[in-house]
């Protein structure tokens, strides 16, 4: 036999690596060794298992011409020996063994090794609150207990669900609950705002009401205090601000890096607990590799190392290790933490750094809003899209997109385009001439990520003058805060007629689009005219016309009432 591989690792990451590193070398004697006895699963598809989407958990562990991964599949199919259901629990450096101990039996053995791979993955995080212990509270950390989870809902032992965390996974169990079960499901998340750091304030928005609107309650800025329960089982969950009644609660409150054999090792890791890995996947011990969910790696827009947990990207580095453990120089430079999520029947996906993160990094971030046709706007199934692009305004360069609208493929396409371009230091300029297919059905001849470019280009320039939607939010809330703003309303009388007569026109002045270069003298001169439209590209127009005509106090609402309705504004008259 040829070099002695072992890895420590069954999910993503370590499968994907011990076939690489077989199809290389042929005569290579391959071992995974995995704790669980269910391995190579799509972890990221539990919340899909759960819901009814995928039928059977063995769709899970199925390839594409559906063979279940099993040890007999990896042993015939693969020439890889899987050691499942066997503990890793120490690394000997010296000897170049691991020691191994069968979960069922608890007899030990130590494996030899040439080279070693660890992807041992994540942990969540499990909150220390009371309560916590108590059978029907679940997290989301193997397909045993996505199983569990399932065969209580099914056998109608579930009626109401509290998920603990906004983030995506919390957000797919409760579309799961909810959506085939018809269970009761509330989510609570200790931070303002739903995918905190992933997305911003408007988009977090769009979201929350969306599921809101398919009734599940989310509250937000609130903390779980306390799992309650009688009997041992679970009956509720307490905040500081209420009680909720539960027959499960979902903790979902992140992840953390399984990195203990790699501590115990003396393997350097960070000081958030992850594995340091150079980019062929190399710790501080080049015999040793480390791919997947315990690791850290480069972000390719802050320049400093983080913290992604994404099956992609375990792969990705997982196929990387496997080159390099069987000697092909192959290096993975990083990544720009690329995301996206279904919810019920709208999508939300985002690349790159958030205004809130690329601000905390030192960057000179702005953004840019707009909410256009998703195609070309006489197809018949033409919707709104709202995209933010975050840049920075010193160097023009790209730091992030996000994207929400309908459930499909465009706001992917154009999450995945942005990411490319991000991540090779693309700027406005690049994303304005960026070449996107073209056809009606797909997308408008000016496609909407070039427009959202073109928004941030005249920005950068400073020919746009905008306000933020938290300031006009604020402003709406009490006209007091600026006493000097009006809203300039471009839009049809059918649809600014409402808020005129909600606001009175001391607030609200309404003067359709085509109508503001013969009558723009009736403009209260002495306000800051606040100017919106439906998406904000003919505010900017107008905003334009009128510095021409000098009237130099106007501001543009980018994303205009198209986000607005989105955010579930309480005022908006149409609401």
């Amino acid at each position: 036999m040829g070099a002695k591989i072992v890895i420590v690792g069954g999910v993503a990451a370590g499968p994907k690596a011990a076939c690489r590193v077989k199809r290389l070398m042929q005569d290579a004697e391959v071992t995974i060794i995995d704790q669980d006895t269910l391995f190579s699963y799509g972890g990221c598809g539990i919340p899909y298992y759960v819901s009814g989407d995928v039928s059977d958990e063995a769709e899970l562990r199925s390839t594409s011409f559906h063979m279940v991964r099993n040890e007999d599949f990896f042993e015939d199919a693969k020439g890889v020996l899987v050691k499942s259901g066997t503990r890793a629990t120490a690394i000997n450096r010296q000897n170049k063994t691991v020691k191994v101990q069968n979960v069922a039996s608890g007899a030990e053995e130590d494996i030899p090794y040439d080279t070693l791979m660890i992807a041992t993955g994540s942990r969540p995080f499990v909150l220390p609150i009371p309560g916590a212990d108590l059978d029907g509270v679940f997290t989301i950390s193997d397909l045993h207990k996505a199983i569990e989870i399932k065969d209580r809902i099914a056998k109608g032992k579930v009626g109401k669900a509290v998920v603990i965390g906004g983030g995506a996974i919390g957000l797919e169990m409760a579309e799961a609950f909810k959506d085939l079960w018809g269970v009761e499901t509330s989510v609570v998340e200790f931070m303002p705002q739903v995918l905190p750091r992933i997305v911003d304030s408007p988009m977090a928005s769009m979201l929350t009401k969306h599921m809101r609107d398919n009734d599940v309650d989310i509250f937000l800025g609130e903390g779980a205090t306390e799992i309650v329960g009688e009997n041992g089982k679970v009956t509720g969950l307490r905040t500081a601000k209420r009680t909720l009644e539960a027959d499960i609660v979902i903790m979902a409150a992140g992840v953390r890096p399984r990195t203990e054999i790699a501590v115990e090792a003396g393997l350097q890791t960070s000081p958030m607990g992850a594995i340091v890995v150079n980019e062929r996947m190399q710790t501080s011990d080049p015999s040793i590799y480390a791919a997947g969910d315990c690791i850290e790696v480069m972000h390719l827009v802050s320049g400093k190392k983080f913290y992604a947990p994404l099956g992609s990207l375990a792969n990705k580095e997982g196929r990387v290790a496997g080159d390099n453990m069987a000697g092909i120089p192959s290096k993975f430079k990083g990544a720009v933490g690329s995301f996206i999520m279904k919810a019920f029947d709208v999508c939300i996906g985002a690349t790159g750094l958030s205004l809130e993160v690329a601000l905390a990094e030192g960057f000179d971030a702005d953004v840019a809003l707009t909410a256009p046709s998703d195609r070309a706007h006489f197809f018949p199934t033409e919707s709104i899209v709202c995209f933010q692009m975050v840049f920075d305004r010193r160097t023009r360069k790209v730091l992030g997109l996000q994207g929400f609208g309908p459930m499909g493929d465009g706001i992917s396409a154009r999450i995945d385009a942005a990411a490319a371009y991000i991540s090779m230091g693309a700027t406005i300029d690049d994303f304005g001439t960026l070449e996107m297919a073209y056809a009606p059905p797909f997308s408008a001849a000016i496609d909407s990520i070039n427009a959202i470019a073109y928004v941030a280009d005249n920005l950068c320039d400073g020919r746009l003058h905008k306000t933020t939607l938290e300031s006009f939010l604020v402003w709406m809330d009490d006209f007091s805060t600026q006493p000097d703003w009006i809203a300039l309303d471009i839009r049809h009388p059918i649809e600014a007629g409402p808020c005129v007569e909600k606001f009175g026109v001391d607030k609200w002045c309404a003067i359709p689009y085509n109508e503001i270069r013969k009558r723009f003298k009736e403009l209260p001169l002495d306000k800051k005219l606040i100017i919106l439209c439906d998406a904000g590209t003919r505010s900017f127009e107008i905003q334009s016309f009128l510095k021409s005509v000098g009237v130099d106090q106007t501001l543009v609402l980018s994303g205009g009432f198209n986000m607005l309705r989105r955010m579930g504004i309480d005022w908006y008259p149409g609401k």
